[in-house]
C-alpha cells in the first residue's frame, strides 16, 4: 500500500525514485498508469485527472515499462512498433515506421529488429521494452527497474540515453532504480522512501 505520496515532475526532469524492496514503488508507477486503482488522492498529468482518461488517451500520455515485461512471439520491429498502437488509426503510417526505425537506431537494436523478440537474452528484451515506450512518444515516461536485466555498460547506457531524450524533448522521467551509485550519475531529481 502506498500512502502519503505527493510529488511533482515538471518537463526535462529525470526523477530516480529510491528506496528498499516492498516500499511501493512500482505500486505508485501502476498508480499513475491506472494499472493499480488509488482509493484516494489525485494523480494529474498537465493538470488533467489520469482517471478522466481512458486508455487510448493514457497511452498517448504516459510510456511505461514494466519491471518484467512480458512479450509475444513476433519481431523485434513488431514489438517496439506496439508502441505506436495508440496513434494508429486504420494502418501503420510512414511516419510510424520512421519512430520505430529511430528508436531502434537509439537503443542499438536495428540489427535484432527482424529477430523474434523471444529469442533475445532478458538485456535484449529489456531494451525492446524500452524502445517500445519511446515509440509511443508520450510526454510522461515511467520506468520500473529499467536496468534491472542489463549488464553495467548497458545500465549505464540505458538510463543516458533515456536522460538525453527526456531533456531533448522535454518529456519527464520517473524511474524507480535499486542501484544508489548509478542513479547518482544521471538523474535530476529524487524521490526517496
Amino acid at each position: 500500500m502506498v500512502q502519503d505520496v505527493s510529488f511533482s515532475a515538471e518537463e526535462g526532469d529525470f526523477v530516480a525514485v529510491l528506496g528498499v524492496n516492498g516500499v511501493g514503488k512500482s505500486t505508485m508507477l501502476k498508480c499513475i498508469n491506472k494499472i493499480n486503482r488509488s482509493k484516494s488522492g489525485e494523480i494529474l498529468i498537465d493538470h488533467q485527472p489520469v482517471s478522466s482518461l481512458d486508455n487510448t488517451e493514457l497511452a498517448k500520455q504516459i510510456g511505461y515499462v514494466a519491471q518484467n515485461c512480458q512479450f509475444s512471439d513476433g519481431t523485434v520491429f513488431d514489438s517496439v512498433l506496439l508502441g505506436r498502437k495508440p496513434f494508429i488509426k486504420w494502418d501503420v503510417t510512414a511516419y510510424d515506421l520512421e519512430v520505430v526505425q529511430k528508436v531502434l537506431q537509439l537503443l542499438s537494436l536495428e540489427k535484432f529488429s527482424m529477430r523474434n523478440v523471444l529469442e533475445l537474452s532478458g538485456g535484449e528484451r529489456q531494451k525492446v521494452a524500452i524502445a517500445r515506450a519511446l515509440a509511443q512518444q508520450a510526454p510522461v515516461l515511467l520506468f520500473d527497474e529499467p536496468t534491472s536485466n542489463l549488464d553495467l555498460k548497458n545500465q549505464l547506457e540505458v538510463l543516458r540515453i533515456i536522460r538525453d531524450i527526456v531533456k531533448q524533448q522535454h518529456l519527464t522521467a520517473v524511474v524507480t532504480i535499486h542501484d544508489l551509485n548509478l542513479a547518482l550519475r544521471l538523474p535530476t531529481n529524487f524521490l526517496l522512501w
